[in-house]
């Protein structure tokens, strides 16, 4: 497998689930992720600005591969409404053949015929 076909997840936080699954929507349609999963809700406790900050956030995890992290991460802060979204690369060591070969696929260019029923994720 090429450095660029090797999956990767993207760790991302937003404001709100309904923000996650506006720009999750977006880069799954561009095929730049096979998948997000979006968690609703968590609490952050964190300093800006010199202070102590609390806020209610979803979590996002983008499943794409290496050679994409980087227009993904453009394309996810370009429609973020945080100054400095969270968004860490985390390499995967290993997974399911069938299922990371699930994960490429949905992120290739498209053939003639894009349809198709992938595993529930």
């Amino acid at each position: 497998m090429q450095e660029n076909d090797k999956p990767v997840l993207i760790y991302s936080t937003f404001p709100s689930a309904e923000a996650a699954e506006t720009v999750g929507r977006e880069i799954v349609e561009q095929r730049l992720a096979a998948c997000v999963n979006i968690l609703p809700a968590m609490t952050s406790i964190y300093r800006w600005d010199g202070s102590l900050a609390r806020d209610a956030e979803a979590v996002m995890i983008i499943k794409t591969r290496q050679g994409l992290a980087g227009r993904v991460m453009d394309e996810v802060k370009a429609r973020h409404s945080y100054e400095n979204p969270a968004l860490l690369v985390l390499e995967v060591a290993d997974g399911a053949p069938d299922y990371l070969r699930w994960l490429l696929e949905g992120t290739a260019e498209p053939a003639s015929d894009p349809g198709g029923a992938g595993p529930q994720v």
